[in-house]
């Protein structure tokens, strides 16, 4: 087929998995690291990493995300199917059965960026004209394709079933921002980040799936469905994605999968510290998604294994956390699992 970019973007590697790659640093997780991070299971405990996810609650996060919503349909006969008596044409079977339908926003809770979530104007092919682009040059309009379109909307290409498909399972290791910055607002940069991992003896190796905790996700689970503002917005550590520094880190690690338990992993950013008048909002979200294929987790509930990790001086374990193979989405909902 005909390359989709004649230049690529200066930090990124596509290509470097295949012209026609579409999962990106999730190549770096071989068998044999699979059967590194099996080591990892030693004494059984698995810890749901998930939050309800009807969590966070209400719409203060995002207003266009809004709870998940539960209906139940009426069968043909009128009733609904709901401790339903179970018959097939004359026969009566002694059953009973219940179902249900769920309107569900796919990033409103505990779930994976697909490659698809993210893009950036780019000029690939090196007329004088940027286009959107996504990881390993495709394009939207023409990959990722909008409501108007005939075959829309959705992903032709880096759907998160491509992810799903990987099964995503690995060594997970977790770095402990809470004990460090507690809840206050703090942009965590590379020389923090570098600091709690030498202090706590956390070794980054490639293919690992690299777990930040702050414990947002987990003040807002105590909040019951009612966080306020100051909680969802201005409290807890986020990556400081404005730190070049810590970009090359994320690169240069090898890492497969980023993962936090706040929003976003990073602070938006409001201003450009090269005064430009067009720069990334989220450019750790660029830097991953777009120019190395490398899937974010957000909104995990990390507390509780946190807290057994550092009480059995551990940083290390097993981690499957495929999302929902649903074709052409750009994120899914999940209840990851840990082993230790």
């Amino acid at each position: 087929m005909v390359k989709r970019w004649k230049v690529r973007p200066e930090h990124s590697n596509w290509g470097d998995f295949g012209d026609d790659d579409q999962i990106g640093r999730l190549n770096h997780i071989t068998p044999k690291r699979r059967r590194k991070a099996a080591e990892e299971v030693r004494e059984g405990i698995a810890f749901c990493l998930s939050l309800p996810l009807d969590l966070p609650g209400g719409n203060l996060l995002v207003p266009e995300r809004l709870p998940p919503r539960r209906t139940i349909a009426p069968r043909a006969c009128g009733h609904h199917f709901v401790n339903f008596p179970m018959r097939y044409e004359n026969e009566r079977w002694t059953d009973f059965s219940c179902d249900d339908a769920v309107t569900l926003y796919t990033q409103y809770s505990t779930q994976w960026d697909a490659l698809s979530h993210v893009g950036q104007a780019f000029d690939s092919d090196q007329d004088g004209k940027e286009e959107l682009v996504y990881y390993n040059g495709y394009r939207g309009g023409v990959d990722i394709l909008g409501p108007d379109d005939p075959k829309g909307p959705g992903a032709l290409n880096l759907g998160i079933e491509k992810m799903a498909e990987t099964c995503v399972q690995g060594r997970g290791v977790m770095a402990d921002l809470f004990s460090r910055f507690g809840a206050h607002r703090k942009l965590v940069g590379y020389d923090d980040l570098m600091r709690i991992l030498e202090e706590d003896d956390v070794v980054v190796e490639e293919g690992d799936m690299f777990c930040i905790h702050t414990g947002w996700a987990d003040a807002v689970a105590a909040a019951k469905g009612s966080p306020d503002v100051e909680l969802l917005h201005h409290a807890y550590s986020v990556l400081d994605g404005s730190d070049e520094r810590l970009l090359k880190w994320i690169d240069d690690s090898g890492i497969s999968v980023l993962i936090a338990d706040n929003f976003a992993v990073e602070a938006f950013q409001e201003t450009s510290k090269e005064n430009l008048s067009r720069f990334p909002g989220l450019p750790i979200h660029r830097r991953c998604l777009v120019e190395l294929g490398m899937h974010l987790g957000e909104l995990w509930q990390l507390t509780p294994l946190n807290n057994w990790l550092r009480a059995h001086k551990r940083s290390r374990f097993l981690l499957t956390a495929p999302p929902l193979r649903l074709p052409g989405s750009f994120g899914s909902p999940m209840t990851p699992v840990a082993t230790v």
